[in-house]
């Protein structure tokens, strides 16, 4: 792909952008599902109820699993240690419990146990005072992720003056000409574009007509990679930047514990009795 002029403004040269956008999208492949689904299993153990053999076997090899992962995170440095004291602004087109803003979330926490200015913008809240986004603003501030206007001149400035800017969902595209205005070229070369969208609507230029020009994309999957690929060239004569595919919750520890069978009739006791569900009953699980 041509390299546009722009892109040796911002983080200069081209193989120190594609080492950092390289390294932050390996730290991403652990995603918030896995967190959750691994305590699942620490959680279980702590259950005082009669289980035969197997299950005390495999309760205990989750316990002991449970002490060594400190130990083994702890002689492992993160491979987010190289953004340590770096600036990095988080644009969100909302903030709410869905998918997009909480993986986003995610994100903000992780670059803040390294030692990063995190900061966050929320593109579109509603006028009235919502208590989800009270919430989760307020959880933010407890982890030391500064939270602003996404229309003020302090977030004009923190783009600026930012090592990365990080767009959340193809919507967040319409936030760079709206408030940066005549500023948008200078905070191009240092955007990473998170895209989720698959759906038809995305595909206009209003939101994503700056996509060539920005340091790179990451997108859930190979098939919407390829879509966006194909519809961005067939229907707004556009290119995609260079694009990395970062399976969301995607890990070997998790595919371990899906793959073992002793380990899946613990969690699946575990999530069983959790909800009240009996060992006889039919349970579905709708996963978006």
């Amino acid at each position: 792909m041509a390299k546009h002029p722009s892109a040796a403004v911002g983080w200069g040269h081209h193989h120190l952008q594609k080492r950092w956008l390289l390294a932050l999208l390996l730290m991403l492949t652990v995603s918030t599902v896995i967190a959750f689904f691994m305590r699942a299993a620490f959680d279980s153990c702590d259950r005082n109820v009669s289980v035969d053999n197997v299950i005390s076997s495999a309760r205990d090899s989750v316990q002991v699993a449970d002490k060594r992962a400190p130990q083994v995170a702890a002689a492992k440095p993160s491979p987010l240690s190289f953004m340590k004291s770096k600036i990095v602004l988080l644009v969100s087109h909302e903030l709410s419990l869905s998918g997009g803003p909480l993986l986003l979330m995610e994100l903000a926490f992780l670059l803040r146990s390294v030692g990063a200015e995190v900061n966050w913008v929320t593109f579109m809240k509603p006028s009235e005072t919502d208590e989800v986004i009270y919430s989760l603003e307020h959880k933010m501030l407890d982890r030391g992720v500064q939270v602003f206007s996404a229309f003020g001149k302090e977030a004009i400035d923190t783009a600026l003056r930012a090592d990365l800017v990080v767009l959340n969902t193809a919507v967040a595209g319409k936030w760079l000409d709206y408030v940066l205005k005549e500023d948008v070229h200078r905070v191009l070369p240092k955007v990473l574009w998170w895209i989720h969208e698959m759906r038809g609507h995305y595909f206009k230029l209003e939101y994503v007509k700056h996509l060539p020009s920005v340091a790179g994309a990451m997108i859930d999957s190979h098939v919407t990679a390829e879509y966006w690929k194909n519809r961005t060239q067939e229907r707004l004569k556009i290119k995609m930047p260079e694009t990395y595919v970062v399976h969301l919750g995607n890990s070997n520890e998790l595919m371990q514990v899906a793959e073992d069978s002793v380990a899946k009739r613990v969690l699946r006791e575990h999530v069983r009795e959790s909800l009240g569900v009996h060992n006889d009953d039919l349970l579905f699980a709708l996963i978006n």
